[in-house]
Order: C-alpha cells, then sequence, then structure tokens
C-alpha cells in the first residue's frame, strides 16, 4: 500500500469515504476537549478570586460547599490542606491536558490525564448534581475514553512514528 500524505504520516491510504470518516471520527472530538481545557486552565490561572482559600469563586470555598456531598470526601479534605496548591494543580494540568490534546503529543497520557481530571472533579464537586446528566464532569469523564487509543491523525504522536519507521 502507498503511504498516506494527508496528515496521517505513513499509514495506509484511505480506500473509501467510510475509511476516511473512520480516520477522522475522533479529530472533532479531541479538537473540542483541547481547546476546552487549555481555555479552562488558563481561565482558572487567570481568575485570582479562583486561587484563593476562601471567598466568592474560590477555589477554598468550592471545596468547602461541596465536602458533606463528596463521594469520597477524602478527596476534598486533601485539598482543602491547600486549596490554592490544588487550585494550581488542576488549572496547570488542564493547560497541559489540553495542549497534550491539540498538538498530539503523548495523546494517550493526555486522554488518561483529562479522564482522571474528569473523574476527580465528578466524585467531588459534581457528584451531587441531580438528574446526573445536569453535571459535566461525567461527560467529560466518558468523552476522554476513546482517546485514551492515541491520536492518529495530525498529531506529533503519528509523526514520530512515522519519522521512526522510515529511520528503520
Amino acid at each position: 500500500m502507498h503511504g498516506y500524505r494527508g496528515g496521517s504520516y505513513g499509514l495506509d491510504e484511505p480506500r473509501s469515504l467510510r475509511d476516511r470518516a473512520r480516520r477522522y471520527a475522533l479529530l472533532p472530538l479531541r479538537i473540542f476537549l483541547g481547546v476546552t481545557f487549555v481555555y479552562a486552565g488558563l481561565d482558572k490561572l487567570t481568575d485570582s478570586a479562583f486561587l484563593s482559600a476562601s471567598g466568592t469563586g474560590s477555589i477554598g470555598a468550592t471545596l468547602d460547599a461541596v465536602r458533606g456531598s463528596a463521594a469520597i470526601p477524602g478527596l476534598v479534605d486533601l485539598a482543602l490542606k491547600s486549596p490554592e496548591g490544588f487550585g494550581y494543580a488542576i488549572a496547570i494540568g488542564e493547560l497541559l491536558v489540553g495542549l497534550g490534546t491539540l498538538v498530539g503529543l503523548w495523546s494517550r497520557l493526555a486522554a488518561l490525564g483529562g479522564a482522571l481530571i474528569s473523574l476527580s472533579l465528578w466524585l467531588t464537586v459534581s457528584w451531587q448534581t441531580e438528574p446526573y446528566y445536569y453535571g459535566n464532569d461525567l461527560v467529560y469523564l466518558v468523552a476522554w475514553l476513546p482517546l485514551l487509543g492515541g491520536a492518529a491523525e495530525f498529531s506529533a504522536d503519528a509523526f514520530r512514528a512515522s519519522r521512526r519507521r522510515r529511520s528503520r
């Protein structure tokens, strides 16, 4: 088979519209999650109220508010030991996950990070949301799962894999 030159760096050329659709099916999800997590991380990092231990809109006030209704209150207690540190960890984690997802660099690791962030937020902050489908953290968790397979199209991972194959 011929190497496909349209962004997949040496993968077999798609033969039909169905093959092309299958190949690019996860690209919109990857772009959406990447942009959303970059935005969420930057939004938190630039919001001085969020990165405070107390006060309206702070991570500390949010954690205090959900302490009694979290699925795993121990996670909230751990975060409450250093609310600012936890806020920075979440924000920087979201930023790195989003960038990794958009670029497709270490995409499986980025997807795992996104899933773990979403899982931790679901088990703490949005656990009490009723009905469950009003909470978005569970949806984000499920959306990350298909990306655990990696980013094949338009990704740094695919480019690096292609270069390794060509050098052999």
